[in-house]
């Protein structure tokens, strides 16, 4: 019977096994080239609190990832899981300074239900062993807390972690331990940051704790990242859950270093024909320096930009004195800040829509126009109603005088007698 963790990985080869020890965990892109576990008979176990070992699969056992395997320890047996194998596995003993082949263990077999069992009834005494050790160590007087206990597979030996600021003589806490749980003791050291990470949490980001999803390394942070990237040195917001400074302070220091070279020094003092101007602030990323006219208070803020700065600091090295910090392009006309993506505009996707229902309006006149046309010149020539242009009209309105005078010399011409009146019916009176 092969026993498997619930969320392992099975042909997902590529993913991690264990949530708990995922900041350990190392992406297999090798896992779908075909006999890449046959390159290597090392073997990459992972057990519990963040602990990891390699190991030598001599007995050619086929492994995948997610396995629980018996592996050698001293004494006895431990039991952990496959979390990597093929060909990445020897780069990761190089990384990890594992230079000696001879001193690597070996794997003994994949875990029976006999060694589950024992590893089962071990698990459970974890925790009542950390709370008594804990009582144990207060009643010594040991300046240390004991934050985690981990049973080797056998039972045979106990891993204790602890914490402690100053160095701690627990020569007799090993024996009281060893005396009440008649087993093998080791004591482990740990960090404030491997604890915080052991636990886990949310951070101000309002996302897991670093420490808890995949940094393996802790590099000392100090203050001066804070003063590099001018933050205040408030120790409430600096300081992460582990009550020591946050290692994302050391994210972002180095493109500030290197911004803050662009940027003159904070002693160098400006001389213009106004005055003398003096350092008050600076804008690292955006390149701006701040200078007041009071070396102890603001006053008379001019900002200006660090290239501007260098090019006055240099006009005084020569004996010049500019009129203004600012240049002359700034003093007439000051710049207005654009906006180039409109992101300040609320009605910025207004504009499209308008512009859009005029450009469709406008469609539709010119289509109403063009068909008024046509019809005007498909109409007859005899049309008393015509949208003809005014020119084609010009030469009717002209011959209309001449039609009404022949009309009305018809009418004054002597009528017959006996005809009739074309306005009146009756006959004409001799």
């Amino acid at each position: 019977m092969e026993f498997k963790l619930h969320n392992g990985s099975g042909n997902l080869c590529c993913k991690s096994c264990g949530r708990q020890d995922k900041q350990l965990n190392t992406y297999d892109w090798l896992a779908d080239i075909p006999g890449n576990t046959e390159e290597s008979d090392f073997v990459e176990v992972q057990f519990k609190n963040t602990r990891k070992g390699y190991y030598r699969n001599s007995n050619k056992i086929p492994l995948e990832k997610g396995d629980i395997v018996a592996v050698e320890a001293m004494p006895g047996h431990d039991i952990g899981v496959v979390t990597l194998t093929g060909r990445l596995v020897p780069l990761q003993m190089k990384k990890a300074n594992i230079k000696s082949e001879t001193d690597i263990k070996r794997i003994y077999r994949k875990a029976k239900p006999v060694d589950m069992d024992k590893y089962q009834e071990a698990k459970e005494r974890e925790h009542s062993t950390m709370i008594r050790a804990r009582q144990i160590a207060l009643s010594l007087n040991l300046n240390m807390k004991i934050g985690d206990v981990e049973y080797q597979g056998d039972g045979n030996k106990a891993i204790f972690y602890y914490i402690a600021d100053e160095r701690v003589d627990f020569r007799q806490l090993i024996k009281v331990l060893a005396e009440a749980f008649r087993v093998r003791i080791e004591m482990k050291q740990i960090g404030a940051r491997q604890e915080a990470g052991r636990i886990g949490g949310i951070g101000p980001c309002g996302r897991e704790l670093c420490c808890a999803t995949w940094m393996t390394s802790f590099v000392s942070v100090s203050t001066g990242a804070a003063r590099f990237q001018d933050i205040s040195l408030n120790p409430q917001k600096l300081a992460g859950q582990c009550a020591k400074l946050k290692c994302c302070l050391n994210y972002e220091v180095d493109c500030y270093v290197e911004a803050q070279k662009r940027l003159p020094s904070k002693e160098v003092e400006l001389e213009t024909k106004d005055g003398v101007f003096y350092f008050f602030k600076a804008d690292i990323l955006s390149n701006q320096v701040t200078y007041s006219s009071d070396k102890s208070i603001p006053a008379n803020l001019v900002t200006i930009s660090g290239r501007r700065a260098f090019e006055i600091i240099g006009l005084n090295k020569r004996g010049i004195k500019p009129d203004s910090l600012l240049a002359e392009e700034h003093r007439t006309a000051p710049q207005k800040p654009v906006d180039l993506v409109e992101q300040e505009s609320l009605t910025r996707f207004d504009r499209s829509r308008k512009a859009k229902n005029n450009g469709n309006n406008e469609g539709n006149g010119n289509r109403n126009k063009k068909k008024k046309k046509s019809n005007g010149n498909n109409r007859p020539q005899g049309s008393e109603q015509s949208n003809a242009p005014q020119q084609a009209n010009a030469p009717k309105e002209q011959s209309k005088p001449r039609n009404n005078n022949r009309n009305k010399n018809r009418n004054n011409k002597p009528k017959p007698q006996g005809e009739k009146n074309a306005s009146n019916d009756k006959p004409v009176q001799k």
